[in-house]
């Protein structure tokens, strides 16, 4: 993702009733004893694991159940990207880069992106590619080719019922 020979420094952000996983993950990230990973900053607080970031990935959103449309889970997630751009708003680099992949990942990334104003909204992506890989497999069935034949493919909205 930086180029093979970049060092990193994650910051790992978990709920609070997570910190044990949390804990195990960081422990795994240690003894893996990768090349690239300069240290960890395992923490339940975003304000110190936004702190002076360069590029985040959003991964956590509150999954679709049994039975839910995605307008079901905008409450929920709207609370979770609300909270996380205020804390990227406040305390990241300016020119920090987000990718949001929790689902509705590009909902969830104009939540994060409102919430942190002084970021540039072009800084602020969702990442849907289950979407596109979908469109491409239904696109190549329809014409009778192989994905790979298939090209240029863009995806606009969510994709749900409205």
């Amino acid at each position: 993702m930086f180029g093979p020979y970049q060092k990193v420094i994650l910051h790992l952000i978990e709920l609070p009733h997570a910190e044990g996983p949390l804990k195990g993950l960081n422990m795994e990230l240690e003894d893996g004893a990768y090349f690239n990973l300069h240290s960890t900053v395992p923490t339940t607080d975003p304000l110190v694991g936004f702190k002076d970031c360069d590029a985040a990935i959003l991964v956590g959103a509150k999954p679709r159940g049994p039975g839910m449309e995605r307008k079901d889970l905008l409450s929920a997630n709207a609370a979770i990207f609300k909270a996380q751009g205020q804390a990227i708003d406040k305390v990241a680099k300016k020119s920090i880069k987000v990718c949001v992949v929790g689902n509705p990942c590009n909902t969830n990334a104009l939540i994060a992106s409102h919430y942190a104003p002084s970021i540039p909204k072009k800084n602020f992506t969702g990442m849907t590619r289950l979407d596109q890989t979908r469109a491409m497999s239904q696109i190549a069935a329809k014409v009778g080719v192989q994905t790979e034949e298939i090209k240029n493919i863009i995806i606009w909205g969510n994709h749900s019922a409205t």
